[in-house]
């Protein structure tokens, strides 16, 4: 699991090996605490074989802090979620900043979902003729297609495209703007994007230039929905907000006021545990689960304002 990814002047790190639920808990709880534009936790399982002792348990939890994090006040939260034994082994310390984008493309094929490719401009020969193909370069910001969150909305945004051809289209949380730079190409019309991070939208603008798609992409900075531009483009029959559980459900009765009577929501970011409460949330706002796409331990959903979908299981 990953509960955001690291933030783009990330400096200092945590790391704790433990068992299962202590991992999950403890990444969880720092999540919950701290600013997710400033730190990023991230829980998964290594491969060490059989090992017995507490420390050696084969998971680790990664947490990464722009800033210097009070390791006394870490401890205190770990304790509480996963005793004294789990705050007595974390280990602290310091990483260089770190192009994210450009180590997460290193060595990784092009990415297919549905019509749509995703690759970087070493892979330029790999592109067919029928794709609609999104070149993602190297930058500072999240969203390469090869996360399973991102890859989830491109093949929802797939199926919708399948259906019918949305006039008006919003991108929360932008990041390298692949959501929005995959509908540009194919709509070839105005997309509405933003991101809370100015890194993010620089990389999101670099891109639309990129691919040719300057027309119908200038992302702007703002904090959810928070901008003029995004406000004045509604009401949206097509929103992505491909984020996290807790901003996601905060964002509900903002994102939900823009989107048009019948639009799609999608929404990403989430494990399955955060799926009820999310859901919960939207339904308050008068939308229905109409799907539901699992990658990679991330769940995808696609709501819709009005809709009598089948109420898949969650």
């Amino acid at each position: 699991m990953l509960e955001g990814l690291p933030p783009n002047n990330a400096a200092f790190i945590m790391r704790l090996r433990c068992d299962e639920a202590t991992a999950v808990a403890v990444a969880d709880i720092i999540v919950e605490s701290f600013d997710p534009a400033e730190t990023a936790a991230s829980a998964f399982e290594e491969e060490q074989g059989d090992t017995k002792t507490w420390a050696q348990l084969p998971w680790l939890v990664e947490v990464y802090f722009a800033a210097e994090p009070d390791q006394g006040s870490i401890r205190d939260l770990v304790t509480i979620v996963g005793g004294k034994a789990a705050a007595d082994a974390l280990e602290f310390g310091t990483i260089s900043q770190k192009d994210w984008v450009a180590s997460s493309l290193e060595g990784l094929a092009p990415v297919r979902a549905g019509r749509f490719l995703v690759h970087g401009s070493h892979d330029r020969d790999r592109v067919r003729p029928n794709d609609i193909a999104l070149e993602i370069e190297a930058a500072l910001a999240f969203g390469t297609g090869h996360h399973g969150t991102t890859r989830g909305c491109l093949l929802m945004l797939d199926a919708v495209l399948k259906e019918r051809r949305p006039q008006r289209v919003l991108d929360v949380g932008t990041g390298t703007g692949v959501l929005a730079l995959a509908a540009a190409r194919y709509l070839h019309r105005p997309i509405a994007a933003g991101d809370i991070d100015y890194i993010a939208v620089e990389a999101a603008a670099s891109n639309a230039r990129l691919n040719g798609a300057t027309p119908w992409l200038r992302p702007v900075v703002a904090r959810g929905v928070m901008h003029p531009d995004l406000k004045a483009g509604g009401p949206y029959d097509l929103i992505f907000a491909n984020i996290l559980a807790r901003p996601l459900r905060s964002l509900a009765p903002s994102i939900c006021a823009l989107a048009a009577d019948g639009a799609d929501v999608v929404l990403s970011g989430l494990l399955a545990p955060d799926v009820a409460g999310v859901l919960s949330s939207y339904a308050a706002q008068g939308f229905t689960l109409m799907r539901r796409i699992n990658l990679e331990g991330w769940a995808c959903l696609r709501l819709r304002r009005g809709g009598a979908g089948r109420r898949p299981l969650i």
